[in-house]
């Protein structure tokens, strides 16, 4: 039959045959579907790992669609225009992830079409918003298969919360003979997808505070360690380890001027102000912080930061003060104990260092470093064999620095003269 305006060739489908010729490619297209996924897998890396759902159309949902919409032309092959026979979903847990999976893709395949669903609708329509990115199949996952030509694989990319409401809505409009038609229904169907995409953002701003704070106190942490660091190379040099450790110089990055008043708000200004070598500033955040609550997790974690601060300004006596009111709150708190011991090393106080080293080892046994640090404080008291075995823990984890030899050297000397 022919298409009486263009004189091409009408479509008419063959049920009996098309099925055949789908049933020749369904294994292929399994082995396809398998090595697309993994393919996948090895290209999007994200702190979350998303997780993946996969599918070949079944013959009687592609001819459906067949019908719905057809060629414009007869075709040889199977007919590839309906673009989604295979389909992998990428589901992720924030809105950045979704960008971020988008970006690998238009990285590591050839793009045919990118759909934004859901993105022109007015605040008051209600629908699912998904990415969906139609791709051509790289040649190296072809090797080996059947396939007809022209096929392309969607990929549809969504968060936990979009996916939850496609699926109802799947249900409740798609599939049903009849969709919400008055206002009422619509009104609510519009106030539950607005909720949930405001969830999403809500989702997002907290991931994007948690990884400001955190790139913080990493900053925060390096400090302490590096302050740690000198006394150590001092002692190992032979130098006069009496005297304070030189503290960090400030930044030229000031912290922000503002005046928080939520915990959240003042944990993030303390730790910036901190970073910033504002120290002043971060212990009055910190101050502050322990006045507003009564909570032993925080207070645990803020005595910690606020005994941080002193430390970097050689107030050692106030930072071991803090560091203890820390254990106080929390005696699980491992780096705490650490840091207690490392004010007592500093205030040459290398015997009762020794317990809290060791009890922070008993609570976290794989910190290479804190090993180190003990080997040097059973040094201090002659206990050299034990100083031996800790610096042999520390290597066998990863720890085997400048510092770690010089030490094992000095060991050596002093069990000769023994």
């Amino acid at each position: 039959m022919l298409n009486t305006v263009t004189d091409t060739p009408l479509f008419m489908p063959n049920k009996a045959s098309l099925a055949e010729s789908f049933r020749f490619y369904e294994h292929d297209f399994q082995v396809l579907l398998t090595r697309l996924h993994e393919y996948l897998e090895t290209v999007i890396k994200l702190k979350s790992p998303p997780s993946f759902r996969l599918r070949v159309k079944s013959f009687d949902s592609y001819y459906k669609k067949l019908l719905k919409y057809p060629p414009k032309c007869a075709l040889d092959d199977l007919p590839t225009t309906i673009t989604d026979i295979i389909a992998i979903r990428v589901v992720c847990s924030f809105l950045s992830d979704v960008a971020s999976v988008e970006k690998a893709i238009q990285e590591h395949f050839d793009v045919v079409e990118v759909e934004k669903k859901g993105s022109a609708r007015t605040v008051i329509e209600f629908g699912y918003e998904s990415i969906h990115v139609l791709v051509n199949i790289p040649e190296h996952l072809k090797q080996g298969l059947s396939l007809p030509k022209g096929l392309v694989f969607e990929i549809q990319i969504r968060t936990i919360l979009q996916d939850a409401w496609a699926e109802v809505e799947h249900e409740l409009v798609y599939k049903a003979e009849f969709s919400p038609f008055d206002n009422p229904l619509k009104r609510k169907m519009a106030a539950i997808n607005a909720s949930l995409t405001l969830a999403d953002i809500t989702f997002q701003e907290i991931r994007d505070y948690q990884t400001k704070l955190n790139i913080e106190l990493e900053k925060r942490r390096t400090q302490f360690y590096s302050t740690a660091d000198e006394f150590s190379a001092a002692f190992l040099d032979g130098l006069n380890v009496s005297s304070t450790p030189k503290s960090p110089e400030p930044v030229e990055e000031k912290s922000a001027n503002m005046d928080p008043t939520s915990i959240d708000d003042l944990i993030l200004h303390a730790i910036s102000a901190h970073n910033a070598g504002e120290f002043e500033k971060a212990e009055k955040f910190y101050t502050q912080i322990i006045d507003k609550t009564e909570n032993n997790v925080i207070l645990s974690v803020i005595f910690k930061h606020r005994g941080m601060a002193f430390f970097a300004q050689g107030k050692y006596e106030l930072s071991l003060s803090d560091f203890m009111q820390s254990i106080q709150y929390d005696d699980s708190n491992f780096r705490a104990h650490y840091y207690v011991a490392i004010a007592l090393t500093l205030l040459d106080r290398h015997k009762e260092a020794l317990e809290y080293f060791t009890r922070s080892l008993e609570l976290n046994p794989y910190q290479a470093h804190v090993h180190f640090r003990r080997g040097l404080a059973y040094f201090h008291e002659e206990a050299f064999v034990e100083a031996l075995n800790d610096l042999d823990i520390a290597r066998s984890l990863g720890y085997d620095g400048a510092d770690a030899q010089r030490l094992r050297v000095e060991i050596s000397k002093k069990m000769q003269m023994v």
